[in-house]
């Protein structure tokens, strides 16, 4: 799709801002102990909203905000995903193996867009080490190491010895939190729903998957290339890894990097690479928990000798003032594509089509994918995602559950902004080419495991409708 099409679908679609629930209120409704009386009312009101935003009539995700320490294991997190991905191959290695992480994404393939950074969660652990008795219940653990402080008390960036020295503790911690998060919701649309479905089949599965992910500027997928081609030189190989991702810059680049982000300024397009970081797809788990991205603008630039010039790259967190995630939706009630729009401090819980089945559709799974923003080719993108899943040997059996997936409202109305639902059509024509239905990846009586091979081979096989992405 060219750039016009592009900034076309940026400009068109709308903005999604989630339905905010607090922490404080996550653990009173997921709590056993009885409500106060004069809360009662306030309570089911939000246990409704809930379902009704994680429905067949909503969107399928919300957010969920005042987790403790929520944003100090975002910001030690997420920088390092970039960092990781354009490490030399044999360091990078060496480190996953210290730290217990493995990738599914081919990490010497120097034309990837995503690099990902995956190990498993156990939920014993879990429990155990992420959660503190109170008397409010269970809440993410506050018992974190404090950062190195400078004498003005602001936190000092880890050097390059020792920058994933905390690694894997940092995965787990942040981790472990974003798992309770998924039980709570589960426990209340357990309630909701009747039963303890959705939560007995989390717990059995007895683990869950994490992945940091770095999705890569047009910069980064040339210095990935770069550092391929200069493997064997010292001199240059040393250079590079000393100066990627550390260099600093003034305040007033910061800040007018930031500003580039919010105006809209044009500063290149995506090139070859396409305008979507992950294409358009069904999670098929139970409940995907995501932080809210980190974005990051990098620059290039050169060393200033004689004879050898190659690019490394300078840092900046340039979160969007906007809130933009980048994540986009389509809402097959509205016909409509949408951008989600959420808080830095925030975690995003969508539905997953294992949860759609075992709630008989009572929950709805989220269409979505991650665009690239249309005028800024050396931005990058941070994310922590964990997937709640059923057991591999769970059997999805169902009788008054209809796996029809559909795209409604083929008709052609004025929106507020000016476009048509027509406009849309047309992209709900090209998803479904590339999403392949449910009904044709479930079989009543298939195990998880037998769905998500059958999912996998759909979208990503030889003959899968992904398989060129």
């Amino acid at each position: 799709m060219g750039d016009g099409r592009q900034k076309k679908d940026m400009e068109a679609a709308g903005v999604l801002e989630l339905y905010e629930l607090h922490y404080s209120d996550l653990l009173l409704l997921s709590s056993t102990s009885p409500v106060p009386e004069e809360g009662e009312e306030r309570v089911e009101r939000i246990k409704k909203t809930i379902m009704e935003t994680l429905g067949p009539t909503g969107p399928g995700l919300l957010s969920i905000t005042g987790v403790p320490k929520a944003s100090i294991l975002r910001q030690r997190l997420l920088p390092l995903a970039r960092k990781l991905a354009l490490l030399d191959h044999d360091r990078r290695k060496h480190i996953l193996k210290e730290h217990n992480l493995g990738s599914d994404v081919p990490l010497k393939n120097p034309d990837r867009n995503v690099s990902s950074f995956a190990m498993q969660l156990k939920y014993a652990q879990a429990l155990e080490s992420a959660v503190v008795k109170t008397n409010n219940g269970p809440r993410c653990n506050s018992n974190l190491e404090p950062a190195h402080m400078d004498d003005n008390n602001n936190e000092v960036t880890d050097s390059p010895e020792n920058e994933f020295e905390n690694l894997a503790d940092t995965f787990r911690e942040l981790g472990y939190c974003m798992m309770e998060l998924g039980l709570r919701v589960a426990q209340i649309c357990d309630m909701a729903i009747g039963g303890q479905e959705l939560e007995r089949s989390l717990l059995e599965s007895g683990t869950a998957k994490g992945r940091l992910i770095h999705y890569h500027s047009v910069l980064d997928n040339l210095l990935v290339k770069a550092s391929g081609r200069r493997k064997g030189s010292t001199k240059k190989q040393a250079y590079c890894e000393k100066n990627q991702g550390l260099l600093s810059r003034s305040e007033q680049k910061q800040s007018k990097c930031c500003n580039l982000i919010t105006n809209g300024n044009e500063v290149g397009s995506s090139g070859n690479q396409g305008n979507l970081w992950q294409q358009w797809h069904y999670d098929y788990g139970i409940f995907t928990v995501l932080t809210a991205p980190m974005f990051l603008m990098s620059s290039q630039l050169t060393e200033n000798t004689a004879t050898d010039q190659f690019p490394v790259s300078c840092d900046q967190d340039c979160a969007c003032r906007t809130g933009h995630s980048y994540l986009q939706i389509f809402d097959a009630n509205k016909n409509d594509v949408f951008m989600v729009k959420t808080s830095s401090e925030s975690f995003i819980i969508q539905v997953g089509e294992s949860a759609d089945i075992l709630s008989r559709g009572k929950l709805a799974s989220t269409l979505h994918c991650v665009r690239r923003p249309p005028y800024f080719e050396n931005l990058s993108r941070e994310t922590f995602v964990v997937f709640l899943q059923p057991a591999w040997s769970k059997t999805f059996s169902f009788s008054d559950y209809n796996v029809q997936h559909g795209m409604s409202g083929h008709h052609s109305s004025k929106k507020g902004n000016g476009h048509t639902e027509l406009d849309f059509n047309e992209s709900a024509q090209d998803i479904h080419k590339i999403v392949p239905p449910l009904s044709s990846r479930l079989k009543d009586g298939m195990t998880f495991a037998e769905f998500s091979r059958e999912t996998t081979k759909q979208y990503y096989g030889g003959s899968g409708l992904q398989s060129n992405s």
